[in-house]
């Protein structure tokens, strides 16, 4: 494994992230009794294997149904000293609501803190108001901090290039979980303004959100070669040393092996990447000229568009 500076949290962060949204039971609350035996096997399996692989950074929120109670079976086991544990919380209108949520998180956890919280989904105007507005979730993450179940506060956001941006340029966050990979370079701008402010950037769902990747078509593995699509992606993100850490939503051990195959290339990054991309724009290129419309006008949106053709054909 290799690791890079988290920004200002200065925590060693693994380039990849192991996420907690694929191998949880289901997307609701539910007893640890109504958990199958073999759904809980596989999760503290897949945990395990990530640690195997240097990947200590585990990553899910409370909206993800049963994966903090799973993981909590598993979490207490691990050296904590090793752990870099996050989970998210989404922003309330009624902090109190917040903090009662994580307060749920960290029991489900079985952990004393949390390293990294995450305010979950800075999406729009009104999250950005109860998030940052005085005796907001962002007062309220501050409290749990200087009561030490707290080491380092972020957000997530699926949100706009513009509400991203607002919300880093606040100087408030220490880290930010966004969507960015060779089908959506829309954020690119947010992630400058994250290291202006020297923040950690992890970004959300590279292989599902950027194109499927665990299933691609074959016009895509034909234009990556000799590389896989998901190989392709992960070098093309990681070979911006702007990008921390990349989520693997793993749903089992297995789950882990092609992004493994990056890490001897990222040296080369230089020398592998530029055919590749050359071949992508020129399959944007012929898709625009049939369309009759011109390629420089649209940028990243023909790039996004022509992925979204090969992937759905």
């Amino acid at each position: 494994m290799q690791y890079r500076r988290f920004g200002r949290t200065e925590l060693q962060m693994p380039v990849f992230s192991c996420g907690g949204m694929r191998y949880q039971y289901k997307w609701q609350d539910l007893p640890q009794s109504d958990i199958p035996e073999a759904n809980q096997h596989n999760l503290e399996a897949t945990i395990h294997r990530a640690f195997e692989l240097g990947i200590n950074h585990i990553e899910t929120a409370r909206g993800y149904g049963t994966s903090e109670m799973q993981l909590g079976q598993i979490l207490p086991q691990l050296p904590r000293e090793q752990l870099i544990f996050q989970t998210k919380v989404s922003p309330q209108s009624d902090s109190l609501d917040f903090r009662s949520q994580f307060e749920q998180s960290l029991n489900f956890c079985q952990l004393e803190y949390i390293d990294l919280l995450g305010i979950h989904g800075i999406n729009n105007q009104e999250t950005f108001h109860n998030s940052m507005r005085p005796g907001g979730c962002l007062d309220e993450a501050k409290k749990l901090k200087a009561a030490g179940k707290v080491r380092h506060i972020g957000f997530s956001t699926h949100g706009s290039t513009e509400i991203i941006t607002q919300a880093i340029e606040t100087g408030e966050f220490d880290y930010v979980n966004l969507h960015w990979y060779y089908i959506n370079q829309w954020n690119w701008s947010a992630i400058e303004a994250a290291q202006r402010q020297d923040m950690g950037v992890f970004i959300i769902s590279p292989a599902d959100k950027g194109g499927h990747l665990y299933n691609p078509p074959a016009k895509l593995v034909e234009l990556c070669q000799p590389l896989s699509p998901m190989v392709f992606n992960d070098l093309f993100c990681l070979s911006h040393p702007q990008v921390h850490t990349l989520s693997l939503g793993a749903a089992k051990p297995s789950d882990f092996e092609e992004h493994l195959k990056v890490l001897p290339l990222l040296d080369q990054a230089d020398e592998i990447l530029p055919p590749i991309l050359e071949r992508l724009e020129q399959e944007r290129s012929l898709y625009w000229a049939k369309t009759g419309l011109a390629t420089g006008k649209w940028g990243y949106l023909a790039m996004s568009k022509l992925l979204a053709i090969l992937i759905y054909p």
